[in-house]
């Protein structure tokens, strides 16, 4: 029995020694590559662009607070430096703030840069960011953008539309002459004037075709929600394994309401053309629509294009248009490969929203920095009426010959930049930029504002100048990185110079046709230049003016 219990006590302490012996080998081979681990991640750390220093949980997300999120960051740069990383949730986030910075990248990294992040509204409304805004970048994407520019903005294409936009731009002034000498609001006619636009573009359809009340009818209440839907802040977004709180807040239902409501719009469309095609005539333009049935009728076309097909084209191509409107989106192609990897029922929202909101908000932001300068507008009103001297109203061929005009919209990008971090990008790989690793799946938002308002690049930033812009070369097409309100590289805005054509036009005609004052009792100080975020900055409240008609002599 001794022995039993001696032989029992020699296993038990073979077996301790046996595990000791594991352990201390374990500890010899792990040690140092704990070390390692620790020495890397402490070096990579090192690595990274400064930032503010961080709270658990919710990083630097409680230091946007209290300005608007570009204005905040902004300042944050001003301490940290043009490259600043910060943790917004548990999203890693780099901010761009200058034009040195911004050139490094689009010149040496552009598609690392190129990647877009799957955006909660984006995926749940863009069929999981189908759309050519948030598509990730690679195949699909280039094909949907050679889709959209090559059927909607070639040179061509966008000549056929001058008589249009003279219409409605015609109806516009109409309306403003109509209101004097009562206030009108600006706010509200350049939104309508440039939805009433879009719809006939894309769908050849006029204002009083989707309800007699333009402002309360079911087209403008869908929008206005999907305005609402993608402009708003998602917790999502910064703490993706908390989309499932959407569920229970009410954003999912709203946004499948929405997108239930878009489809149904869509198809009505679509159903209307086919009952009535288009027609060739002087007063007819072949809208987007017609061009995607015409090819789907065309046996010459192998492309075998379904409905469900053509409403994903409309996705990315209208998409583009309208996102022109923002500051504030085309040879022959051959469909046949790609069209039948397209998403089907992809919603073409989130093009007309950016377009409408963002065009409105800038021309509004050009009238109120007007107002608060009569110089300056009166000096552009002066260079319209000597031009157009003898004629009802600006005409496009006119346009080339306003350089002060031109200038007045430059300085107003530079101020009042319509989506001023732009759209986020992501990195698709880890790379090094001024010196810094920038990690794979890094949320990268390029602050246009700050860049525009920096005072190394500016003379007095703050001010309005449109003079600054006389016999300087930086332009706003994203060759210039000190001015990139259309943003640069490959994912710049594809359909600026129409963009700009349709600011022109309607700011050239606001200025020729009347003179503009604020209503009785107010003076310039009383504007107020609060912004509001959504798609696109507007401005809080809206903007009031007199109209007075000018008299041509």
């Amino acid at each position: 029995m001794k022995s039993k219990t001696l032989d029992t006590d020699e296993t038990k302490h073979a077996h301790t020694m046996i595990f000791s012996n594991l352990l201390i080998a374990f500890l010899i081979i792990a040690m140092p590559l704990l070390i390692i681990l620790i020495t890397n991640k402490k070096h990579q750390h090192n690595r990274l662009p400064p930032g503010p220093k961080k709270l658990p949980l919710i990083g630097n997300l409680h230091q946007l607070g209290g300005l608007a999120p570009h204005r905040s960051l902004r300042l944050l740069s001003r301490e940290h430096g043009p490259l600043m990383f910060l943790q917004l949730g548990s999203v890693p986030t780099l901010v761009v703030s200058s034009a040195a910075m911004a050139r490094e990248i689009f010149k040496t990294h552009d598609s690392v840069f190129s990647g877009r992040p799957a955006l909660y509204a984006a995926k749940k409304m863009g069929y999981k960011c189908s759309t050519i805004s948030f598509a990730p970048y690679g195949d699909y994407w280039r094909q949907v953008r050679k889709i959209a520019l090559v059927e909607l903005l070639s040179a061509k294409r966008v000549q056929s539309f001058k008589a249009l936009r003279e219409q409605e731009v015609a109806s516009m002034i109409k309306s403003v002459a109509d209101s004097s000498p009562n206030p009108i609001n600006l706010s509200e006619l350049t939104l309508l004037q440039a939805t009433n636009f879009v719809l006939r573009v894309v769908f050849r359809m006029k204002g009083s075709d989707y309800g007699e009340n333009n402002a309360k009818s079911e087209f403008d209440e869908i929008f206005h929600e999907t305005q609402h839907l993608l402009g708003m802040v998602n917790i999502a977004d910064y703490f993706p394994w908390m989309g499932w709180f959407n569920k229970f807040n009410g954003v999912d239902a709203r946004l499948d309401k929405n997108l239930r409501d878009l489809d149904r719009f869509y198809d009505r469309a679509i159903q209307k053309h086919r009952e009535c095609p288009h027609r060739s005539g002087p007063d007819e333009h072949e809208d987007l629509v017609d061009v995607l049935l015409r090819i789907q009728a065309d046996p010459k076309q192998d492309t075998g294009l379904t409905d469900d097909q053509i409403k994903a084209v409309l996705t990315v191509t209208f998409q583009h248009l309208l996102k022109l409107f923002m500051f504030s989106s085309l040879n022959k192609l051959s469909f046949k490969v790609f069209i039948n990897d397209l998403p089907l029922d992809s919603p073409i929202q989130d093009m007309f929203v950016a377009g409408t909101d963002t065009s409105s908000a800038t021309l509004v932001w050009i009238m109120t920095l007007l107002i608060k300068n009569p110089t300056v507008m009166s000096k552009a009103q002066e260079e319209v009426r000597r031009l157009v001297q003898g004629k009802g109203m600006v005409e496009e061929s006119d346009l080339p010959k306003l350089d002060y005009l031109k200038m007045i919209i430059k300085e107003t990008f530079r101020l009042q930049q319509p989506v001023p971090l732009l759209i986020p990008r992501e990195t698709t790989e880890t790379c090094t930029v001024g010196g810094y690793e920038i990690p794979a799946k890094t949320r990268v938002f390029f602050n246009a504002t700050a860049i525009s308002m920096d005072p190394q690049l500016w003379e007095d930033p703050e001010e309005f100048k449109p003079e600054r812009f006389l016999n300087s070369s930086i332009d706003f097409r994203g060759q210039h990185f000190e001015l990139i309100p259309f943003g640069a590289g490959r994912r710049s805005c594809p359909g600026t110079n129409f963009a700009v054509l349709i600011i022109e036009l309607v700011l050239a005609n606001l200025l020729f046709s009347f003179n503009w004052r604020l209503p009785d009792g107010m003076n310039a100080e009383d504007i107020d230049m609060e912004e509001t975020i959504g798609i696109a900055v507007h401005k809080k409240t809206p903007l009031c003016l007199v109209a007075s008609p000018y008299v041509h002599i």
